[in-house]
């Protein structure tokens, strides 16, 4: 049963497009059907993660607004914070999915017990990953990737009762 997803930020909730204007703030532009299903996760007494490798106050406020209590950024080793919040948790690494585009992700993405990645994630990674998704990061990939994990999981009843 997965208890936890672990989500990767640029590439995967987002497009991986970093913009700055020229007074230096950054922009990043999240889909709301991610969001949407993230939220419908954490309510169905599931748990969420950020682990990302860049800092961004943005990335902060939205895992705020979904109600992700585990956000880490500035993440160096992915596997090694990934391996301490299981601890913390007390879940095991077959109960976790995780979603990543990058070598970055890679390791993380071999230990879990079910993998994905964008569409367009790096060919190194989708060649480790259990499902290619046939969503873009950014592009609902995260949406496709929970509600495949509902159906797995036979939670798709508890899913619609709350909008059918």
């Amino acid at each position: 049963m997965i208890e936890l997803v672990v989500l990767d930020i640029d590439g995967c909730m987002t497009d991986g497009k970093i913009i700055y204007t020229a007074s230096g703030d950054e922009l990043k532009a999240f889909n709301v059907k991610d969001g949407f299903a993230i939220v419908q996760w954490i309510r169905m007494g599931k748990k969420a993660a950020i682990i990302t490798g860049r800092n961004s106050t943005i990335v902060a406020r939205r895992a705020k607004e979904l109600g992700i209590e585990h956000c880490y950024q500035g993440v160096k080793d992915k596997l090694a914070t990934l391996t301490s919040l299981c601890e913390s948790l007390q879940i095991s690494f077959e109960n976790v999915a995780a979603i990543g585009d990058d070598l970055n992700d890679a390791r993380l993405l071999k230990s879990v017990g079910i993998s994905f990645t964008p569409a367009d994630a790096m060919h190194y990674v989708t060649e480790i990953a259990d499902v290619v998704l046939s969503k873009k990061g950014g592009d609902g990939a995260v949406r496709e990737m929970i509600e495949l994990l509902i159906k797995q999981e036979g939670l798709q009843e508890e899913y619609l009762s709350r909008w059918l």
